[in-house]
C-alpha cells in the first residue's frame, strides 16, 4: 500500500473536470470554448499522471502495485480496491492518451451541445480508467457497466442519421451480456465469501461450477470484444458515432472484453477455459476470416474499418486462450497496438469526412495529389493494420500466431490466412481512396491536413513505429505479470490432474 493515492487521482480527475464544466461554465458560445479548453487541460493532466505512473512502475514486480484499499460496503465486505500490474498499466496509459486526442479531434467538428459533449467524454474516461484499475469484482462491474451510459449518449446525440437505433443496439447488446456477468459475480461471492479479485484469481472456484460461471462471463466479454457472431452492433455503432466516439470505442471500449478474460475467465476458471478453448479458437478463426471477407465488399470507410476491428479482436481471443506466454503477451500487445492504429484510421476517415461529409469510398479517388501528407500518414496506419514488420501491428499478430502454433497448427494456419485477407481489404481501400481515378472534382480540391490534424496523426504514427521497432518498451513491464498468470494456470491444471 502507498500513502499517495495516484490511482484514485487518475481515475477521478476527469470526473472533477466534468463537474467544473457542469457547474461553472455557461451553456453558450463562450462556455463552449471554455468547455473545450477545460476538457483538454483535464485530459492532459490525466495523461501526465499516467506517464508518471509508468515511470515509477517497477517492471520486475509481477504483482499489483500502487494498491489502495478501503471498505466500501461494510456489511458485504466489498471494498474500494485499486491497483495496477504489467497487464493493466498500458491500458490505463492508452486510455489517458486517446481521450485528449478525441477532444482535439472534436474541436471544430462538434458545434452543438459542446459543454455536454465534453462532460460525456470526461465521465467516460473515469469509467474506463476505473475498469482497468479495479481490484474488487463489484467495483469492476460498476466501472465496466458505467461506461455504457456516456457512450450511449455520445452515439445517440452527436451521431449520424440512424444514431438512436445504433445507440440502443449498442446499449442493449452489451448490457444484456453483462446481466449474466452480474449473476456470475453473485455466485462467486456466495462461494468464496469475497469479491476481492486478487483472492478470487489466486483461488479458483471448484471445477463443478466453473463451466456455468465461465459461460456467464463469456457472454459479457464476448459481446464487448465483440466476438463473432455477437458482433453486429459494432459496425452500426461505428458508422453512426462521431469520429471521436469511434476512436474511443475501437481504441478502448473493445479492449475491456479482452481485459475481462485476463482478469476473470483465465485465472478464476482455468479448467473451464482449457475445456472451451477449442470453441474460442474456432470462433476466433471464423471472426478473422468471415469479417475480413465482409470488409472486402464494404463501400463505407467506417464500416470497413469496423469489420477489420472484429477480425483483429479475433487474434486477441485466439492468443488469450492459448494460455501460453507468447499467445497472451501477443494478445495484450495486439490490443494496445490496435487501439493506436484503429483510432488513427478512424481519425483519417474523420479528416476526409469533415471536408466532403461522406464516407462513401466511391466519392473519393486521386487525393494523393492534393493531400500528400494525409496520404503518407494514412499509408502508415494502413500498413500497421495489415501487420507490416516494423509497425506495432506486426508484433502482436506474430506473437499471437506463435502461441497458437504451439497449441494447434491448423488454427494457426487458418488465422494466418486472415492476415492475407486483411492486406487485401486495406490495400483496396487505400488504392481506391488515394490513387483511384477521381470520382468528383471536389475530392481533388480538398485541402491537406492542417496543423492540428497533422500533429495528432503524426503522434500516433510515431507511436506505431516506435512500438514496432522497440516492442520491449511494453513487453518488459508486461512479461512478469503474464508469466505469473501462465504459471498460475499451469500449476492449477497440474494439481487437478494429480487430484484423486
Amino acid at each position: 500500500m502507498i500513502s499517495f493515492p495516484i490511482l484514485t487521482i487518475l481515475t477521478f480527475l476527469p470526473l472533477v473536470g466534468a463537474l467544473v464544466i457542469l457547474l461553472f461554465l455557461r451553456n453558450d458560445e463562450t462556455g463552449a470554448g471554455s468547455a473545450r479548453s477545460m476538457a483538454l487541460v483535464t485530459s492532459l493532466m490525466t495523461l501526465a499522471g499516467a506517464l508518471i505512473l509508468m515511470l515509477v512502475f517497477d517492471p520486475a514486480n509481477p504483482d499489483f502495485q500502487f494498491k489502495e484499499k478501503m471498505i466500501w460496503l461494510a456489511p458485504l465486505g466489498i471494498a474500494y480496491h485499486l491497483g495496477v500490474d504489467g497487464i493493466s498499466l498500458y491500458f490505463v496509459l492508452l486510455t489517458a492518451l486517446l481521450v485528449p486526442i478525441c477532444i482535439i479531434a472534436s474541436w471544430r467538428s462538434v458545434e452543438t451541445r459542446v459543454r455536454e459533449y465534453m462532460i460525456a467524454f470526461l465521465v467516460l474516461e473515469t469509467f474506463m480508467i476505473g475498469t482497468f484499475c479495479a481490484l474488487d469484482a463489484i467495483l469492476f462491474y460498476v466501472f465496466f457497466e458505467g461506461g455504457l451510459i456516456p457512450m450511449f449518449l455520445i452515439i445517440g446525440i452527436w451521431g449520424g442519421k440512424r444514431r438512436v437505433y445504433s445507440a440502443y443496439k449498442f446499449f442493449l447488446y452489451t448490457f444484456l451480456g453483462s446481466v449474466f456477468m452480474l449473476l456470475a459475480l453473485m455466485v462467486l461471492y456466495m462461494q468464496a465469501g469475497t469479491t476481492d479479485m486478487t483472492v478470487l484469481m489466486a483461488n479458483p472456484v471448484a471445477p463443478s461450477i466453473q463451466t456455468w460461471l465461465w459461460w456467464a462471463m463469456f457472454a459479457s466479454f464476448a459481446v464487448k470484444m465483440p466476438m463473432w457472431p455477437v458482433h453486429t452492433w459494432l459496425p452500426d455503432a461505428h458508422v453512426e458515432a462521431p469520429t471521436a466516439g469511434s476512436v474511443i470505442l475501437a481504441g478502448v471500449l473493445l479492449k475491456m472484453g479482452g481485459y475481462g478474460f485476463l482478469r476473470f475467465s483465465l485465472p478464476m476458471f482455468p479448467e473451464a477455459s482449457a475445456a472451451f478453448a477449442p470453441v474460442v479458437f474456432w470462433l476466433s478463426v471464423i471472426a478473422i476470416i468471415y469479417t475480413s471477407l465482409v470488409a472486402l465488399v464494404q463501400e463505407d470507410m467506417k464500416k470497413l474499418i469496423a469489420y477489420s476491428s472484429v477480425a483483429h479482436m479475433g487474434f486477441v481471443t485466439l492468443g488469450l486462450f492459448t494460455a501460453t506466454l507468447e499467445g497472451i503477451s501477443g494478445a495484450i500487445f495486439q490490443m494496445i497496438s490496435h487501439g493506436l492504429i484503429s483510432g488513427a484510421l478512424f481519425l483519417c476517415v474523420g479528416v476526409v469526412y469533415d471536408r466532403l461529409h461522406t464516407r462513401d469510398i466511391a466519392r473519393y479517388g486521386g487525393i494523393v495529389k492534393n493531400m500528400p501528407r494525409f496520404a503518407t500518414l494514412f499509408m502508415l496506419f494502413m500498413l500497421g493494420s495489415v501487420g507490416l514488420p516494423g509497425t506495432s501491428g506486426f508484433v502482436g499478430e506474430f506473437l499471437t500466431l506463435l502461441g497458437a502454433y504451439q497449441v494447434d497448427t491448423l488454427i494457426a494456419a487458418l488465422a494466418a490466412s486472415g492476415m492475407v485477407l486483411g492486406a487485401a481489404y486495406m490495400l483496396v481501400l487505400y488504392r481506391r481512396v488515394i490513387f483511384g481515378p477521381p470520382a468528383h472534382a471536389d475530392a481533388t480540391a480538398m485541402p491537406d491536413v492542417d496543423g492540428r490534424e497533422f500533429a495528432v496523426l503524426a503522434l500516433l504514427a510515431a507511436l506505431v513505429l516506435w512500438l514496432g521497432v522497440f516492442p520491449g518498451m511494453i513487453t518488459r513491464s508486461m512479461t512478469p505479470s503474464v508469466e505469473k498468470l501462465v504459471t498460475h494456470i499451469t500449476q492449477h491444471h497440474s494439481e487437478q490432474e494429480q487430484a484423486p
